[in-house]
């Protein structure tokens, strides 16, 4: 494949609700820019986008892909992003990468939960974007509601550059609203121009005039000229819509069938007339190695060498193939480049062009591109290369805390090495879920985005790695404390022949403030202990705190003071101070009106309208406190504290119980008191389970 110049590099983002036909558009795209030579089918298993096992077998996507698509003088590099939300962490690299989002809607629902999800992260990342209204050709399609919805939702910003010639099955084509033209396209996808149906005429110069006002108001030069004369000159009109893209001050609305392939050469003809080139980005901030200093970074060819790790695959019979991209100069077979992250050098092998699973050599690869590397010695995702002179770092990606817990354990005795060695190398492509190795419950808990998402990762360990684990509902990290307060003595005295063991103390126990942790308190006077014994009276304290009197959970949030006590000047020792701390404590801890604590998590639950009272109630069932409701758009953000115990497979439940619309988020607030009709029942768990 040849190699392109900066100017000629489109690189875009496909994302959106799972079902909206985003991959079918991948493959509908690599279809009209002649990569294969028939038109990918996501329920086939043809797709060129989709080509795992997983996928093909799953009919979804599930690993972000590139597609190194060649259209006239231009390279689009389609970046195809998971649209099951379990997937987020893909959608995140891909959109880091991306210099614009194609946000694919499926034009009879309009704006769904993964739209409003993955709208959000194109905000976050700053991205130009435009909306590709999919599946027109579909029964009951209002073209005028989804717009009015867009606007809603996302503001005037959303601007109709085409208007379908028809609605639903009635769908014959577009109307360009740039050219004021028809254009239909043939079973191939090849478009015609003509002439606006009349009876179209009146509502397609409207909304050109509205057009050509959007982009002259996102520049104040424009607007005057456009308010003096009244329009503005096609050079004028192509240079403003341009710009107001990449200033976020107009989201294009495109419209058309991927199925069809209709609408396909449309797009791509306005990303070649309309989208920015790398070079036309803003500076990307990156970091100093080792230090927060910010530095401003142009893609610019004319610099040096400089390329980022964005994601990382495992592929049989090659191993790891590592997708990056340019940010400054040119990354040629052979040269050596220093990884800022680790500190060491790397030396370039192969270099593909990448397109689902086909690959073509390249030599070179310059700034603002997209490409692959393999058998890299040290580089993984997230790493950075470039000059050991002046060694600069990409931001590390902040995924979202996953919020599904599910514990592990190997089938094969033995196997808990293989296990952690899996999960690692896997996490290493994929970081967005979470192992916890929890020594006090003693398992292993993957924290991942969904069930889906589990289910992905297990089977990666048994098709990947050989070693296939069960599953089990995680123990909950409960703790104990107390209420009150009391004042024990313990004498630890022991006589055996020669040397006895003696050691005598008295302790004072009482609540600190929660969150506040354990302090030891020494007001020991006169000598009645030595000092040199009073650690060994604390660490015996900490020892008896790792398993309580109730559940034999840690006991957190407790003051301990020794205040009083004797020794014997020969059989007094540190064990003997340890024991009888830890004795006192024990003793004395239950008088002290004991409590278990359990963990809550802030949750945001997003939800269509339709469903918040079905939400709200179950969140009531879960022991949950609602804290707020915010509206957006059509769905309701639920903000509540709920115990973890009660979000055991929430994900699923909250998806069964809203058709597959809701979503939601966690992360951890603090420690509470669990309620007297609750405990009882749960330390009756927990010591079955430990006893198990």
């Amino acid at each position: 494949m040849k190699v392109f110049e900066t100017a000629q590099i489109r690189n875009i983002a496909l994302v959106g609700q799972r079902g909206c036909g985003k991959t079918s558009l991948a493959d509908a795209i690599a279809f009209s820019c002649g990569i294969t030579n028939r038109l990918g089918k996501v329920d086939e298993g043809t797709s060129l986008s989709d080509f795992t096992d997983a996928e093909i077998a799953k009919k979804t996507s599930i690993s972000l892909s590139i597609l190194a698509c060649p259209w006239k003088s231009l390279k689009v590099n389609v970046i195809d992003l998971p649209g099951h939300p379990d997937f987020i962490g893909e959608v995140i690299a891909g959109m880091n990468v991306a210099d614009t989002a194609i946000m694919v809607l499926n034009a009879n629902p309009g704006i769904e939960v993964g739209t409003e999800i993955h709208y959000k992260y194109i905000e976050k990342y700053h991205i130009p974007r435009l909306f590709f209204v999919n599946k027109v050709e579909k029964e009951h399609v209002k073209v005028s509601e989804v717009i009015d919805q867009l606007q809603s939702r996302f503001g005037v910003n959303c601007v109709p550059v085409q208007l379908p010639i028809g609605e639903g099955l009635e769908y014959k084509g577009l109307i360009d609203l740039i050219k004021m033209k028809a254009v239909t396209f043939d079973n191939s996808g090849k478009a015609e121009e003509g002439d606006i149906p009349a009876n179209m005429k009146g509502r397609a110069e409207e909304l050109h005039q509205k057009l050509v006002e959007a982009v002259a108001e996102a520049d104040d030069a424009l607007l005057e000229k456009f308010f003096d004369k009244g329009e503005l000159t096609d050079d004028e009109f192509r240079k403003g819509l341009k710009k107001a893209i990449v200033t976020h001050t107009v989201f294009p609305i495109l419209f058309g069938s991927s199925d069809k392939n209709s609408g396909v050469s449309t797009l791509l003809n306005f990303a070649q007339d309309y989208l920015p080139a790398p070079s036309d980005m803003p500076d990307i901030n990156l970091l100093k190695a080792g230090k927060s200093e910010i530095v401003g970074v142009k893609i610019n060819p004319d610099e040096r060498p400089l390329a980022y790790i964005f994601k990382s695959l495992s592929e049989a019979h090659v191993g790891e193939i590592a997708l990056f991209k340019v940010f400054t100069g040119k990354v040629a077979q052979g040269i050596e480049l220093y990884n800022a992250n680790r500190s060491t050098g790397e030396r370039i092998g192969q270099i593909y062009s990448i397109s689902g699973k086909n690959r073509n050599e390249v030599q070179e690869v310059h700034a603002g591109d997209i490409a692959a590397m393999v058998k890299l010695k040290s580089t993984g995702m997230g790493d950075t290369l470039g000059d050991k002179a002046h060694p600069l770092v990409v931001p590390q990606i902040d995924y979202p805390e996953p919020p599904m817990d599910t514990g592990i354990k190997p089938i094969s005795k033995g196997d808990e090495e293989k296990v952690s060695t899996a999960l690692q190398k896997i996490h290493d492509n994929d970081p967005s879920f979470k192992v916890v190795i929890d020594p006090v419950l003693k398992q292993t808990v993957i924290f991942s985005q969904g069930s889906t998402h589990i289910d992905n990762i297990i089977e990666k360990m048994k098709e990947k790695f050989g070693v296939e684990v069960s599953t089990f509902k995680p123990r909950i990290p409960y703790r104990e404390t107390i209420k009150g307060k009391t004042e024990i003595q313990h004498r630890y005295k022991k006589q055996s022949g020669g040397r006895g063991q003696y050691g005598d103390v008295h302790l004072r126990l009482e609540p600190n403030e929660r969150g506040k942790g354990f302090e030891f308190l020494d007001e020991v006077k006169g000598g009645v202990i030595p000092n040199k014994y009073i650690p060994s009276v604390e660490k015996g304290v900490v020892e008896a705190m790792d398993e309580g009197g109730l559940a034999r959970m840690p006991v957190v949030d407790i003051r301990v003071a020794v205040f009083y006590g004797s020794y014997h000047a020969v059989d007094s020792s540190d064990m003997a101070f340890k024991i009888a701390g830890s004795m006192a404590f024990k003793e004395g801890f239950l008088k002290c009106r004991p409590v278990l604590l359990e963990p809550i998590f802030n949750v945001e639950i997003i939800v269509p309208d339709d469903y918040t009272g079905d939400v709200m109630g179950d969140v009531s069932s879960r022991r949950g406190k609602i804290g707020g409701m915010d509206p957006e758009g059509r769905y309701q953000k639920i903000k509540a504290q709920i115990p973890q115990a009660e979000l055991y497979n929430y994900s699923v439940d909250l998806r069964s119980m809203t058709s597959g619309q809701g979503f939601y988020t966690r992360s951890f607030s603090h420690y509470e008191e669990v309620p007297n009709e609750v405990q009882e029942k749960i330390i009756e768990d927990i010591k079955k389970s430990q006893t198990e």
